[in-house]
């Protein structure tokens, strides 16, 4: 009885150490938004603030285009969220619910592209939407999303499909629904936990997505945050830009805030989903 307390102590102070060790870098970032200039930049680095100069967070608010930023990026997070959850959903139906030949391998070539890396497609995706004239627009950062939203969010709704009975659907067809109905009436509804996971996992890949727009984008006025915040740390000081690098962990904090609240108000969903989509294979 003693050692299973001991141990159960034991996991618990491992868990908080690795919890603390994650938690300092952001820590000291909002610390550091909070720093007069000249304690951001001493060393040993401290934590706490000797002051707190709220004043850092509208200096840097009127310095950085967030807004624009933020609409550039919102809008590619709408658009791929749509494209990823509505077609990779569509082709995990398929392959959970519904019975053609080679559908084992094909799920395997599926499977399969997982282990491409992105950066050896990116030329020929490249190629062929510089010739489409796609290129400084968000059509090459949405559209792809259209075409089945990956190989990993299919596998997972795949899985999670599976788990839902047969029944359901059987009596969805006495009821005079057809396969349409199946999916859209009887599948998707039992499978938000599943679609609350993907939802969460392409906000963070879009959200924080800095090689996709570095690539395709090249007009000021359509950069993502991840950009705009590059090229505006990076202004040069002959032009008149002097940016405080409180001001710059300033941002840095609003930045990371909207991932943070996403997870904390969606991680009952995110838990379950993610437990769920194993269980059954």
């Amino acid at each position: 009885m003693r050692s299973g307390v001991a141990s159960r102590i034991l996991i618990y102070l491992l868990l908080l150490g690795l919890g603390a060790t994650f938690f300092a870098p952001f820590l000291w970032l909002v610390g550091s938004s909070l720093k007069p200039e000249t304690e951001v930049i001493t060393y040993p680095p401290t934590f706490i603030p000797s002051q707190i100069h709220w004043e850092n967070y509208p200096e840097a608010w009127n310095q950085f285009h967030f807004l624009r930023g933020f609409f550039n990026t919102l809008t590619i997070i709408v658009g791929v969220l749509i494209g990823t959850t509505l077609t990779s959903s569509m082709a995990a139906f398929a392959f959970a619910r519904l019975r053609f030949p080679f559908q084992g391998p094909l799920f395997l070539l599926v499977l399969s592209t997982m282990m491409i890396p992105y950066h050896v497609t990116l030329l020929p995706q490249y190629v062929i939407f510089r010739d489409l004239g796609w290129l400084n627009s968000f059509k090459p950062l949405i559209v792809p999303s259209f075409f089945g939203g990956g190989a990993f969010f299919i596998f997972m709704l795949r899985q999670f499909f599976r788990t839902i009975p047969l029944d359901y659907d059987d009596a969805a067809r006495i009821d005079g629904c057809g396969l349409l109905g199946v999916y859209w009436r009887i599948i998707l509804p039992l499978s938000l936990p599943a679609l609350g996971v993907v939802a969460i996992f392409v906000f963070m890949g879009a959200w924080n997505d800095f090689f996709g727009p570095l690539i395709y984008l090249t007009s000021p006025e359509k950069y993502t945050l991840a950009i705009s915040y590059l090229t505006w740390q990076r202004m040069p000081q002959h032009l008149g830009y002097r940016h405080l690098w409180s001001h710059v962990m300033a941002i840095g904090t609003l930045l990371t805030l909207p991932p943070i609240l996403l997870f904390f108000f969606a991680q009952r969903y995110f838990i379950q989903g993610i437990v769920v989509t194993g269980i059954k294979g």
